[in-house]
């Protein structure tokens, strides 16, 4: 998965949009939201480097482990008995 955005950019050779990427607070975790009208507001005019990076985000997306379901929490709440002893000898 991407750690910097700024080293993945150069490596696509767009690294030239890091600096913006990094001042609209883009991240690893927004790449999958982004759509083309983002990418323009970004500053990203090209076509070719929008289809560039679409393709590199959906092949991110295919190489990025299934995040698991979160547990479900029981219907009924676990109920346990408890027994508590206290001797004080003197």
């Amino acid at each position: 998965m991407v750690r910097d955005i700024s080293k993945w950019l150069e490596g696509l050779n767009l690294g030239q949009y890091a600096k913006t990427f990094s001042d609209n607070d883009v991240d690893r975790d927004l790449l999958f939201e982004l759509n083309d009208d983002d990418l323009v507001k970004l500053g990203v005019t090209s076509l070719g480097h929008r289809k560039r990076l679409f393709k590199e985000i959906e092949a991110l997306r295919s190489r990025a482990p299934e995040r698991p379901a979160k547990a479900h929490a029981p219907e009924e709440a676990e109920r346990r008995q408890l027994t508590v002893m206290f001797c004080d000898l003197v």
